[in-house]
């Protein structure tokens, strides 16, 4: 049977620790306004590596130095910051969609069924022609009245079925798209 000291666990002590000195003074990154140990946590670690070394240089080498040296004598040149990959916060939202190569430029519009009798209809190939895809999306929502939205690395949702009204406004509104670089993809489902 085991004794009463050996079941009980160590307790934590009470009140402020000697070793340190109270109250705590703790810095702030200008870039990220986090402490400088959770600035690797922050989405552009590279620019708060940077003015930290403008603005602190002596904090710079505390830190990042003598973590930058420790860390290649126990493991080598296999874990260098070049090679890490590290994911944002926040996930794949952060992530810029990549351009494809458009050999063709062709703007496509469809309508797909939201319902019994409700349509949206789906402009594709806008960015094709250099276009900002949000601000596309402001004027179709003005100059129909209704809501629009950005909802894929190229396309675009406008709610209601103004497919036929598109056909001559988007040359009327941006002049390098021709009546013949505009594409009818019919009914599509979603």
């Amino acid at each position: 049977m085991a004794t009463e000291t050996e079941s009980t666990p160590k307790t934590l002590p009470i009140g402020p620790d000697e070793n340190v000195q109270y109250p705590c003074k703790v810095q702030y990154c200008g870039e990220c306004s986090m402490p400088f140990e959770y600035c690797e946590y922050y989405t552009n670690f590279a620019k708060c590596k940077e003015w930290l070394e403008k603005n602190l240089p002596d904090m710079f080498s505390e830190i990042y130095l003598k973590n930058e040296s420790t860390s290649n004598q126990g493991e080598g040149d296999c874990d260098n910051e070049q090679t890490k990959k590290k994911t944002k916060r926040g996930g794949k939202a952060l992530l810029k969609p990549k351009k494809k190569d458009v050999s063709e430029k062709l703007v496509k519009l469809a309508r797909s069924n939201r319902g019994k009798k409700k349509y949206v209809t789906v402009v594709m190939g806008l960015s094709s022609f250099d276009i900002d895809l949000k601000d596309a999306s402001k004027f179709f929502a003005s100059r129909f009245a209704c809501g629009s939205s950005v909802t894929g690395a190229d396309e675009i949702v406008i709610q209601g079925d103004v497919k036929d009204d598109l056909w001559d406004v988007i040359p009327e509104k941006w002049g390098d798209i021709d009546e013949d670089f505009i594409e009818d993809l019919g009914d599509i489902k979603k």
